[in-house]
């Protein structure tokens, strides 16, 4: 297509004046701009272009806004496609217009759906030989978006893919030698594919409306003014249209924030991470230069934002001249005095993410107290802008996030991924719980009721070791339990049983169509989810309603269709692959959301405008993003088939920081480190505070109140120490029976007493435990036991292959679990090993054996007499008439020390019990050993720790009943851990106790 030879007509809308409101204003004013688009012109004659469907919503409003609420009759406003757009809406009335069709615009096929593309180019990745998928459907799904994008991008920038076979392969290492066949054989099949079903690629469909609209606009020269404004023409069919257009007697283009001010050397030397690249390029498209962009009519630029631009403009000057800067400061200066260059131009170097969260909210939420006055966040960071946009929800606010939420995190989707976690995991306790505890899960029941049950079904099922696998091992362990004969629990594994039968048998198969699985699926999830009321005589599938269950149906049935694309796949991968496909579509709330508050990112902010902008997360490899180079060319490659290099999109998004940064109050934030990781500033960021300190004014950036609210907003005064727990019951609900065991609780951490004998409280065993010490020494004491009970006076001859034959019995049951038959049954066979051993020694002096002897006596002298009851390991009745008293120890085995000191008490009182006859079947005799059996099967499998007994039982007797009387008295409290040399060992109470709030030391440290 030649070059019309009519000079362009060029405008710019300078940065810092909000872009829109400035068109809207002037066309309302003077539709025909002083005779230069025609005569008789009025609005709804135009035709406006503007880069994105955002942008024409927002000029709408703009118009309505400048109308001042008169009527009116709006332009044709229509988005170009530039950028994010996959299609262009081209205007009816120009396509009408051309009767002779001279392109065939009739004649362009429908794009491919980017779902069906990505399935589709998955199934092809993984038919390759040698596929570098290797099988893998969800690696395959992640290539196949990645390869999408490269088609996207070579068709956007107009590559001939043909140049592939051109590169040498020989030049570049083996891993690109291999990524150019692949990209020949994909590129060479999926025309193909395309070809056969009628479609073509998303960026091809937009370049050929575009060349369409080119062709129409420059062969029928349209008498109706067409403006195209706010464009960078960053893509090659764009920037043909905007040349066409800029040539038409009718047309003009306005461009946003040309840089007028920088000299003419340096804006020729920008490079392609330089703001102004993008606007270079254009000019130089259409053979202009910045001497033919007119100032767009009406606008006036004041002395302050003049200054603003000049501050901004050479803070961003190419490397290549920043030698001019010496004599650019003294200028820079008078602006900063004279002009105001800086005064409402701030920067917050903030701790944290967190702070720098609250921070932003803060300062939006301080906006609303001027009426009229309007606030927008920018930022490339969803992160942080999903964090704003809750932290404003402590005002009861909630604020358009232009960015949308992934669908994978809406509560729909969400729970859909936690029905295919269950059943995948064959109903393991935390995929379980995860999903009927979802809000959404009901089965269409009462949720309170459903609440309940679940809260059951987990206690008596899934708290402790996990059961056997699947809805049978549940079944199982409830036939076990207790609650053997509730029929809510069994109602409830019934009722899954049901729901899942479809779902579940699926995955059990080797291959399976993807939609197959898809739909059991849904319909699983749908079940599960039950009917909800959304008025008082309709009902819906509770999936799907609301707004994100609307937008979760459309995922959905979007996936249906094209899912028949993937063809069959291994069941195995099916979750990965649905929230892989989820995560990449976003659902953006309609309505209800604050009218003078936004978030924007920085594609949605351009040609926006607020009173306040807040630019956030200005990190390097945030804003701007690290520049990438595609998984599929290097550097090389890309030049030799003539792509942009990766810093082209770094100068779109400087180009975006500048456009922000121009307006009249704007605060730049970061934070000092994420995740608790330093960060470093972003490069645009590191150049303003060295021109600033060039000026001499280096804490003009500096505005440190906000800091200081935002410290204040959560300020509750002086820190004041909590003061540990003292409760100090009544008498009459004060224990009256404990243990041996307990005592020692009694002493070391007397809150635990309090709260399991006053208050009741029963710790819960976690949820899908592993087999725990505790339970472990309970299988080796039951082992140890029943051998004692089997041979009380003389070992076997085969002692050892006896005990380990009792062993193989108790360990019976935990033996289908991973761990125990890999370390514990091992231990155990050293453990016996050592056990008898040690016998055939002990047992030289031994009448007879008695195994977890039980007893209790009543501890006298008291005002409230108390029971004190114990268990003993083994209690062993020697020849000499003597016992001796023996406790097995799998963990930590208390020290001499303890035991004499009285706060490991639990053999002496043993003793003291034997010797006033307490245990059942035990003579009255004095214990003349105490000793402590550890038995670990580690290194040294087994190891004998003996007490001195002397006189230590009456001792430890008369000191039980002196501490028993200490709390009689009401005033005593049962203190949280008393004794500092226990502090920091856990217990099941401490978290009751807050231990770790009151523990905490004086500066900071616990």
């Amino acid at each position: 297509m030649s070059r019309d030879s009519s000079p362009p007509r060029l405008y710019t809308i300078p940065s810092g004046t909000p872009f829109l409101e400035a068109l809207a204003r002037t066309l309302l004013a003077d539709p025909s701009l002083g005779g230069k688009l025609g005569t008789n012109i009025s609005l709804a004659d135009m035709t406006i272009f503007l880069p994105t469907r955002r942008a024409v919503r927002a000029l709408g409003d703009a118009f309505l806004r400048m109308g001042e609420g008169t009527s009116l009759l709006l332009p044709h406003i229509q988005p170009l496609g530039d950028v994010d757009e996959d299609e262009l809406v081209l205007t009816a009335r120009i396509a009408h217009e051309n009767t002779r069709n001279p392109t065939g615009i009739t004649h362009i096929s429908e794009s491919i759906e980017p779902v069906e593309r990505q399935l589709r180019l998955a199934r092809l990745i993984l038919d390759l030989p040698d596929s570098p998928a290797e099988g893998d459907v969800a690696r395959a799904l992640a290539l196949a978006a990645d390869l999408g994008r490269f088609l996207d991008m070579v068709e956007t920038e107009r590559v001939d893919l043909k140049g592939l076979s051109e590169l040498v392969p020989d030049e570049f290492a083996e891993n690109w030698q291999l990524t150019i066949e692949f990209l020949k054989l994909v590129t060479a099949r999926w025309p193909e594919e395309l070809e056969r079903l009628g479609f073509i690629n998303p960026a091809q469909r937009r370049n050929l409306l575009l060349d369409a609209q080119t062709a129409i606009l420059t062969e029928e020269k349209s008498k109706n003014p067409i403006i195209a404004a706010g464009s960078t023409g960053s893509i090659p069919a764009t920037a043909a249209l905007l040349e066409a257009i800029s040539r038409l007697p009718n047309g003009a283009v306005v461009l946003p924030g040309l840089d007028l001010v920088l000299d003419e050397d340096s804006f020729l030397a920008a490079p392609h991470s330089h703001p102004q690249y993008g606007m270079k390029q254009l000019l130089a498209r259409i053979g202009a230069t910045r001497e033919d962009v007119s100032l767009w009519p009406g606008c006036k630029i004041s002395p302050e934002q003049e200054a603003r631009t000049r501050f901004l403009s050479e803070a961003m000057r190419p490397a290549e001249t920043t030698e001019k800067w010496r004599t650019q400061l003294p200028r820079l200066y008078k602006d900063a005095l004279e002009n105001n260059s800086i005064g409402e131009l701030f920067l917050l170097e903030i701790e944290t993410f967190r702070a720098e969260s609250e921070t932003i909210s803060m300062m939006m939420r301080e906006v609303i107290e001027t009426p009229g006055k309007t606030a927008a966040l920018v930022t490339p960071d969803r992160g942080l802008a999903r964090r704003v946009a809750m932290d404003l929800r402590r005002w009861g606010i909630e604020v358009d996030d232009s960015g949308g939420l992934p669908l994978s995190q809406t509560p729909p989707v969400a729970f859909m991924r936690l029905v295919v976690d269950m059943v995948a995991e064959d109903f393991a306790p935390i995929d379980l719980l995860a999903c009927l505890k979802h809000p959404l899960a009901s089965f269409g029941d009462d949720k309170l009721r459903l609440r309940t049950i679940i809260r059951e079904l987990e206690v008596a099922l899934l708290r402790g070791p996990r059961p056997a696998s699947g809805l049978k091992g549940l079944r199982d362990a409830l036939e076990r339990s207790d609650d053997k004969d509730d029929d809510d629990i069994i109602g409830l594994i019934d009722c899954l049983d049901e729901v899942t039968g479809p779902f579940r048998d699926l995955l059990d198969e080797p291959e399976v169509p993807f939609t197959d699985l898809l739909r059991a699926h849904v319909e699983c999830a749908e079940r599960l989810a039950g009917r909800s009321k959304v008025l008082a005589e309709k009902e819906e599938i509770a999936l799907w309603a609301k707004e994100e269950g609307d937008a979760a149906s459309r995922f959905v049935t979007g996936l249906v269709e094209a899912g028949p694309a993937l063809g069959v796949i291994n069941p195995y991968a099916y979750g990965q692959v649905f929230s892989d496909l989820a995560a990449t579509q976003v659902m953006r709330p309609r309505f209800g959301r604050h009218p003078r508050l936004f978030i924007w990112g920085p594609l949605e902010a351009r040609l926006q405008h607020a009173d306040r902008i807040i630019l956030g997360s200005l990190n390097e490899g945030v804003w701007p993003a690290e520049a990438n180079i595609d998984p599929w060319l290097n550097r090389p490659m890309r030049k030799a088939l003539g792509l942009e290099p990766p810093e082209r999109r770094i100068g779109l998004s400087a180009h975006d920081f500048v456009e922000g940064a121009s307006a009249k109050e704007v605060i730049l934030t970061r934070a000092l480190k994420v995740e608790g990781a330093p960060t470093v500033a972003s490069r645009w960021l590191l150049r303003l505070q060295g021109l600033v300190k060039g000026m001499g004014r280096a804490d003009a950036l500096d505005d440190p109140h906000w800091l200081r609210w935002a410290e204040a907003l959560d300020a509750t005064g002086t820190p004041r120490p909590m003061d540990a727990p003292h409760p100090t019951p009544p008498l009459a609900a004060r224990p009256r029976r404990l243990s041996v065991t307990e005592i020692e609780t009694l002493i070391r951490d007397p809150y635990a007493i309090y709260a399991r004998h006053v208050l009741k409280l029963r710790p819960l065993d976690p949820i899908d435990a592993d087999v725990a010490a505790a339970e472990r020494g309970t299988i080796i004491h039951e082992a140890l036991e029943e051998f004692a009970r089997a041979y009380p006076e003389v070992m076997p001859k085969n002692a050892e292959e006896e005990l380990i034959r009792i062993g193989r019995n108790v360990f019976a049951e935990t033996m289908d679990r991973p761990d125990v038959a890999t370390f514990w049954w091992p231990r155990f066979q050293r453990i016996a090993e050592w056990v008898v051993a040690y016998e055939e020694n002990h047992r030289a002096g031994l009448k007879r054996a008695y195994a977890e002897v039980s007893g209790e006596i009543e501890v006298t002298g008291l005002k409230q007499p108390v029971t004190l009851r114990g268990r003993a390991d083994r209690i062993d009745v020697m020849n000499d008439g003597t016992l001796a008293i023996i406790d097995y120890k799998t963990g930590r085995v208390p020290g001499v020390k303890e035991v004499q000191q009285g706060l490991a008490p639990q053999l002496p009182l043993e003793a003291a019990m034997a010797l006033m006859g307490a245990f059942k079947d035990i003579p009255k005799a004095k214990a003349s050993k105490l000793l402590f059996l550890r038995l670990t099967g580690g290194d040294k499998a087994g190891e004998e720790r003996a007490i001195p007994v002397e006189d230590l039982a009456a001792e430890t007797w008369a000191n039980l009943v002196a501490l028993l009387k200490q709390y009689e008295d009401e005033a005593t409290p049962y203190l949280s851990n008393p004794r500092p040399q226990f502090l920091g060992r856990y217990a099941d109470y401490d978290h009751l106790a807050r231990v770790k709030e009151w523990s905490s030391g004086g500066e900071g440290g616990e």
